[in-house]
């Protein structure tokens, strides 16, 4: 019997009805449904109620709870809303105070909404360089889905379905390689050694 690996979700909009929080909910979702996870759900609320701290130390238990989450979780499925071509401030902040050696290797499916397609690139042009500076592995498919693509509150464009059950899939496929591969350590100086 295979464990569950954990996934944390999250999201950049504190609105839980949000586009974003629906297709992270959708996408989270399918991936349960096509590999063994317990999903633990987050978004961006805490790190709004409070002035943006300079140092974990400067966050209210809520956000340094979140940030724990990212950080200890197997896999990661994050997204935000679109503002002005790219994420919020705020959703940098909340990846500023990431610890970077943990999110080395750990698969992340991306995710964003926008108003529209004109902003559809967001997710390779912003959102896969900020977790490629972390090293994290980013599932080669990203999701972005424009407001046409919902209705009454759930994802409703069969594209878009068809995209997130892709994605889904194969970040499912990073998960059982993840799972099946035996523990390592940081890598040791004599392999950095010429």
């Amino acid at each position: 019997m295979t464990d569950n690996q954990s996934l944390f979700t999250f999201c950049g909009s504190d609105s839980a009805g949000s586009k974003t929080s629906v297709l992270i909910d959708h996408t989270a979702r399918e991936l349960g449904r096509l590999t063994p996870v317990t999903i633990q759900a987050a978004n961006i609320a805490p790190f709004m109620q409070v002035r943006l701290g300079q140092t974990r130390n400067d966050l209210p238990p809520e956000a340094s709870a979140i940030l724990d989450g990212i950080e200890q979780a197997d896999l990661l499925v994050v997204g935000s809303p679109v503002y002005k071509g790219s994420y919020s401030g705020a959703f940098k902040h909340v990846f500023d105070l990431v610890d970077p050696d943990l999110l080395l290797n750990k698969p992340v499916l991306i995710c964003a909404a926008g108003g529209g397609q004109k902003h559809a690139l967001m997710v390779e042009h912003q959102l896969r360089p900020l977790f490629g500076f972390f090293g994290a592995a980013t599932a080669p498919i990203a999701i972005y889905a424009g407001a046409a693509d919902f209705a009454e509150g759930k994802v409703c464009d069969p594209a878009l379905v068809d995209r997130i059950t892709l994605a889904a899939k194969g970040f499912a496929r990073m998960a059982g390689h993840r799972a099946a591969a035996p523990a390592t350590g940081a890598p040791s100086a004599m392999a950095c050694a010429g």
